[in-house]
């Protein structure tokens, strides 16, 4: 009970390990001037409104915009059959062939009575003569 919990637990672990090391995503975050107005994740950021004031060049824009970009793993590498050597190649066909082997059926038994219908009952024998099996 214990062994099998903890199997089905670290499957599980590693199962999330797999799937947040090849999962990139962006967290932009707004400041306006120290202050922090809005963070997201996967969505566009909202600004403070300070931004669409920008028709005075002068004045120093004190809103800045940070993102930060979270890379995945995106080189998997998949191995084909030709990448093995040989030895690896053969014992892989062996273990493939002998595991394909074991679920080759039986032939097909052969039932020389399936054909065979029993004659009508006219008389229920054992209950004219009353004697039951106990």
């Amino acid at each position: 009970m214990k062994i099998s919990l903890l199997n089905k637990s670290i499957s599980f672990l590693m199962a999330f390990v797999v799937l947040f090391s090849t999962l990139s995503f962006t967290i932009e975050s707004h400041y306006c001037g120290t202050n922090l107005i809005d963070t997201a994740v996967f969505s566009k950021v909202k600004n403070c409104g300070m931004e669409s004031s920008a028709a005075t060049p002068i004045k120093k824009r004190c809103c800045k915009d940070e993102v930060v970009v979270v890379q995945g793993q995106d080189k998997l590498k998949l191995n084909s059959f030709d990448d093995l050597d040989i030895n690896q190649q053969i014992l892989f066909t062996s273990y493939v062939y002998s595991y394909i082997s074991l679920f080759i059926s039986l032939p097909k038994q052969v039932v020389p009575h399936k054909e065979y219908v029993p004659p009508n009952l006219i008389y229920d024998i054992q209950v004219l003569d009353e004697t039951f099996l106990i």
